[in-house]
């Protein structure tokens, strides 16, 4: 894999930079495209100091020419374009009827939009370079079950799901695999956030707020980003070459399929 270029977005913290790290040491060069420049340059120079390749690249998920632009950004800069991670998203936290227009919109925007628009700008690229290639998003244990005060969040992570099924069916023709993975609590600085939103909301410790979401987890650990890097690496590599269509869940064991 040693030539194979990887475009990771969310890349500057939490999961996407697990995924950044891992696809790096699988020998991508792996562009880390994130809204914080900063963050992203953060990751890249990390991987360069253990011996791998990568850029750094700005991007704003939200908008469909930003996510255009990054994608041709990365093939002029690696020279090749192989596997996408649409990894970016948000996850607001609060009661059904207090969720705002503004909160729908930015999150749907994000989240949806963020993959919707990496879909269609990996496929233009990898029509214009003539092979196949691997589209891998993030959805969410909360995108195969309901949780409470996260409606607007798993609303969109069920959607990435619908939209890697039918994105699978379209582009099997090209060569293309399009896949979904859905973490359970991963120790994240999104996740942390999450779970101190929920836990102001009822009054209670940090603490409490992470056992809520943990307390189901067969494997009674939170998992590590790592984790999850390592199933977007399966997903990356060629060992996953006949699966499609699919929402892998690595969650530790808090849903069954």
């Amino acid at each position: 894999m040693s030539k194979k270029v990887a475009f990771i977005t969310g890349a500057g913290q939490g999961i996407g930079e697990a995924i950044a790290l891992r696809l790096a040491q699988d020998g991508f060069i792996v562009a880390c495209a994130d809204l914080n420049i900063e963050t992203a340059q953060l990751v890249k120079e990390k991987i360069i100091n253990q011996g791998g390749n990568a850029v750094a690249i700005q991007v704003d998920v939200a908008k469909r020419e930003d996510v255009f632009q990054a994608i041709q950004k990365t093939l002029d800069l690696c020279g090749d374009l192989n596997v996408v991670v649409n990894n970016a998203g948000i996850a607001p936290i609060m009661p059904i009827e207090a969720v705002t227009p503004e909160i729908y919109q930015k999150t749907m925007d994000i989240n949806i939009g963020g993959v919707l628009w990496g879909i269609q700008a990996a496929v233009e690229i990898f029509k214009k370079l003539g092979h196949g290639g691997k589209i891998i998003s993030a959805s969410s244990q909360a995108g195969q079950v309901g949780n409470p005060e996260l409606s607007v969040y798993g609303a969109t992570k069920f959607a990435v799901r619908g939209i890697t099924q039918t994105a699978a069916k379209e582009l099997a023709p090209l060569g293309i695999t399009v896949n979904a993975y859905c973490p359970g609590i991963v120790d994240t600085p999104m996740m942390r956030k999450v779970a101190q939103d929920l836990a102001d909301l009822s009054n209670e410790s940090f603490e409490w707020g992470m056992q809520q979401f943990a307390q189901n987890i067969t494997l009674k650990r939170i998992s590590k980003p790592e984790d999850v890097a390592a199933c977007v690496s399966f997903l990356s590599g060629p060992d996953s070459d006949y699966i499609t269509g699919q929402a892998i869940i690595v969650d530790g064991g808090m849903v069954f399929n």
